[in-house]
């Protein structure tokens, strides 16, 4: 088994910023990444309100940036996936990965949250070939076809613009008659020629032979159903907690959220959590930053009182 003073689950802009402050603090950080290094931030394309960036910058460039300034530092980054916790018997923890068991004087937990599915007919059978949750991983794909976006948020419209770049038309399909989205988001996609909105509707179901050929699309309102012919579906709806894995280890609500105290401790004395795992309200990259910048901090308190009372 091997023991590590210090174990991050998860390798977005909060557990890399644990990483740097931990690393900084010279508690010798291991991250366990997860099967995607950067978390969301790697697929996100334009990121304009991180301060720093005037310009803007991409999210693999900044997941990148973080990335090799925690390890500048002296953090370890692993790429695997953690299958087990147990934080039942207090510090030290036992981590479970793939590869390895860990014990952990003191976790973070920061593996943030997962994009939500529709749950219809023909979803699941056409990821990968039609349906995708990332435009900017699957745009190329698209050139000069049509597609249809699910979603009326931030992401739903961030990801809009960008397939303009390469699609000849993007559909958003919307079930209010208003988008969530912010108002410099909403301004840029009404101001693009290449994006259309069906409002009060729904997809029920997803139709191809192989790849995406249609989708059925029902009316809120008339109760009303048609299909419309696509090239593609890109689904924006939200996210979940990836928090399955911590349940009967941390206390949660009631949408699987880790619950966390002003300190960013959570329910097990020694267990700390920080970014969209904790956080079901804000769902920045800034404020995840702070709260991994916090979460590290009061994670090398918690270790000093450990010491300190053991001396």
């Amino acid at each position: 088994m091997q023991k590590e003073k210090v174990i991050i689950i998860g390798s977005g802009p909060a557990g890399l910023t644990v990483a740097i402050y931990t690393a900084r603090a010279i508690l010798n950080p291991l991250v366990i990444a997860g099967c995607q290094l950067g978390g969301q931030t790697s697929i996100t394309n334009q990121i304009e309100n991180y301060p720093g960036f005037p310009e803007g910058i991409t999210g693999p460039e900044l997941g990148e940036f973080m990335q090799k300034q925690a390890e500048v530092f002296g953090a370890r980054i692993m790429i695997d996936e953690v299958t087990g916790v147990d934080f039942n018997n207090g510090s030290p923890f036992i981590i479970r990965t793939h590869g390895e068991v860990f014990e952990a004087e003191v976790v973070i937990v920061c593996v943030g949250a997962s994009r939500r599915r529709l749950e219809i007919p023909g979803e699941e059978e056409m990821i990968g070939h039609g349906v995708s949750f990332c435009a900017t991983c699957d745009g190329f794909f698209f050139r000069d076809k049509d597609v249809v976006v699910v979603g009326g948020g931030d992401s739903a419209m961030e990801e809009a613009v960008f397939l303009t770049r390469f699609v000849n038309q993007a559909r958003v399909i919307h079930r209010r008659d208003e988008l969530r989205a912010g108002e410099t988001l909403k301004k840029r996609a009404f101001a693009n020629e290449k994006i259309n909105f069906i409002w009060d509707s729904v997809v029920e179901e997803i139709i191809g032979d192989g790849k995406v050929e249609a989708v059925r699309i029902r009316n809120v309102k008339t109760g009303g159903t048609s299909e419309l012919a696509t090239d593609g579906v890109f689904i924006f709806i939200g996210q979940y907690p990836n928090s399955s894995l911590f349940e009967g280890q941390l206390e949660m609500d009631e949408r699987g959220y880790l619950i966390t105290d002003d300190h960013m401790a959570t329910s097990v004395p020694g267990v700390f959590a920080a970014g969209e795992i904790q956080d079901p309200t804000y769902r920045q990259i800034a404020t995840s930053v702070g709260q991994g910048c916090a979460a590290a901090i009061m994670a090398e308190r918690w270790l000093e009182e450990q010491e300190k009372g053991r001396g």
